[in-house]
């Protein structure tokens, strides 16, 4: 059976119609990608896309009320109006599938013990596998925010949360049954390439992307076909029964949905979701810290005006209109405070800035973040200009002046002084 012949199968036709349902989709027709963005209504629409040679099929994680509207470059709130939803979905990849195989065993073991029981399984066609929980599972709101306005936020912070719970559980599991040595070759790595900060990091040996997620990532629809491999991303009913075989053309079957939404179990991944938040609130801003961490100096005496400020933070003070406001409020703060600035004039400035951001934040945000700020024994230095995580992530570049001093604080204060120095020498 060829790949044409597999694709004009009626039952793989009707499944890739049923996951495609307010979906952004895109055909693949080998090297040469479809037209985004892209919607499938009928099975005509499926007919079509197979008649034209189509070689995989690709859906949206997000959910839409009209996929046609998605255009590059829309704002967030623009996205957050189309949105209806999301489901979660775990991308679990290695070089080497049977570690893909374990992590997916702790990952579904992690879900159960959250109380996630209808949780979808499948091949990903190639080195991994995909976990997904769809939308409906989810509670409505978190935050007093409607739950489809937190993508990707969300999904970041879930998939997270999960490494972290899982990291240590993996970690044993790799190296209780396999030599450093072996690991390595099998993903045709050195052993220094698993390492991270001096400690053997498991998501070196299978990859979950949570950095990357981001609004209108497509993944693998199930009963698609993985050019590299020539191998079908099927969905699974347990990992004990997967064999490599069944994903074959010549053998799939098509028995078994993905993303069912009929047997989901609304609210059932609230407690997931309520202990990821929680996780991240403790523990992200700790982590922070700790990176951004630089030996410090006392503040100046008096407050270092705007005029001295680098690059990147007048940037981000002339507004957010992209994603990662929250971003640039810890940013600021951490900059202004450091600058000598007092906090009511942090706030009073950081209110006035969030007018001129795409969307402001609510008007409660920015005094809690001061508030949290005022019960530190310290204020830590912002991150440093190169951080990927922050500027760079938001579109922000820092001239080869910022460069130099590594970070936004130390660029003002050599500012301050090259002004002082020159103004003594007249």
């Amino acid at each position: 059976m060829d790949v044409l012949e597999y694709y004009q199968r009626k039952d793989v036709q009707a499944q890739l119609l049923k996951i495609a349902k307010e979906r952004e989709c895109q055909a693949w027709f080998k090297d040469i990608r479809g037209k985004r963005p892209d919607a499938v209504h009928y099975m005509g629409d499926v007919h079509d896309l197979v008649k034209q040679g189509m070689s995989s099929f690709h859906i949206s994680e997000e959910r839409w009320n009209d996929p046609l509207l998605l255009k590059p470059g829309m704002l967030r709130k623009d996205l957050d109006r189309v949105r209806l939803g999301w489901d979660c979905i775990i991308d679990l990849d290695s070089k080497h599938l049977p570690y893909s195989f374990v992590t997916a065993k702790f990952l579904l073991e992690a879900l159960r013990f959250h109380d996630v029981k209808h949780v979808s399984l499948k091949f990903s066609g190639n080195h991994g596998f995909h976990i997904g929980i769809p939308f409906e599972a989810f509670p409505v709101a978190v935050n007093g925010i409607a739950l489809k306005d937190y993508f990707p936020d969300g999904m970041r912070i879930i998939a997270e949360y999960l490494k972290e719970l899982m990291r240590e559980h993996i970690s044993k599991e790799f190296l209780d049954t396999q030599q450093l040595s072996t690991i390595a070759k099998n993903l045709g790595k050195t052993k220094e390439e698993l390492f991270s900060e001096k400690k053997f990091d498991p998501y070196a040996v299978v990859g979950i992307d949570s950095v990357f997620i981001s609004s209108r990532h497509l993944f693998r629809a199930p009963y698609s076909i993985n050019e590299k491999s020539g191998l079908v991303s099927i969905p699974l009913k347990d990992l004990d029964s997967f064999h490599l075989d069944d994903a074959k053309i010549e053998n799939v079957k098509v028995n078994l949905p993905f993303l069912d939404r009929e047997d989901v179990v609304p609210g059932e991944a609230t407690q997931l979701l309520v202990q990821a938040f929680d996780w991240a609130q403790r523990h992200m801003q700790k982590k922070e810290e700790r990176k951004t961490h630089l030996p410090t100096f006392s503040l100046p005496q008096n407050a270092i005006s705007a005029e001295h400020f680098p690059s990147c933070v007048q940037k981000l003070l002339s507004g957010v209109q992209t994603d990662g406001r929250k971003r640039a409020v810890f940013i600021l703060i951490n900059f202004l405070r450091n600058v000598g600035w007092s906090f009511d004039a942090v706030e009073q400035h950081l209110q006035e800035w969030n007018k001129k951001n795409y969307e402001a934040l609510p008007e409660g945000y920015i005094r809690s973040q001061i508030s949290w700020f005022k019960r530190q024994s310290k204020i830590p230095l912002p991150p440093n200009c190169e951080h990927p995580s922050y500027y760079k992530a938001m579109g922000i570049y820092c001239g080869e002046q910022c460069l130099k001093c590594k970070n936004p604080v130390r660029f003002a204060l050599q500012q301050v002084r090259n002004e002082q120095y020159s103004k003594k020498n007249k």
